[in-house]
């Protein structure tokens, strides 16, 4: 029901819109009258899609920030917002293990030795909901060779 309350002002406010527009542009009343009503039929449900799509894009925005060893070490919960910089410089790849510790600290989890390494990241960003953030470490030979930003959303 909400839905038609909003449709109904966005309506009106865009009729009163285009009839001040086209009231300079458009001498012949009858030729004006027209042009306002179609104006108004053909905007109003594009201006809602639109107001829509800019509110999902403002509530699943996730701030990316560059990577610091200082935040990433004493700001857990937040670590999320280092991942697209730690993945897209690239500069974890043909680090060894040692190298990896002294950058972001001992893995949360490991799964062997030197298979995989997974650091959680807190969570955030979810929109509406969560998304839980963990980094994923992936060595081979000793060394890493990916790097991937491990989510789960609730």
């Amino acid at each position: 029901m909400d839905i038609y309350f909003i449709l109904l002002f966005l309506g009106v406010a865009n009729f009163f819109l285009w009839k001040w527009i086209l009231t300079k542009s458009i001498k012949d009343e009858k030729k004006r009258k027209m042009a306002v009503w179609l104006a108004t039929v053909v905007m109003t449900p594009l201006v809602y899609v639109l107001l829509v799509l800019l509110l999902l894009l403002y509530v699943s925005y996730t701030p990316s920030i560059d990577f610091d060893r200082f935040q990433w070490q004493n700001n857990k919960i937040e670590r999320y917002q280092m991942a697209n910089n730690i993945i897209k410089s690239k500069m974890l790849i043909g680090k060894d293990t040692n190298q990896i510790k002294q950058m972001l600290g001992e893995p949360t989890r490991s799964a062997g030795t030197t298979v995989q390494w997974t650091y959680d990241m807190g969570m955030g960003g979810g929109g509406l909901g969560f998304i839980f953030h963990s980094l994923l470490v992936k060595f081979k030979n000793q060394k890493v060779f990916s790097v991937e930003h491990g989510k789960i959303s609730d």
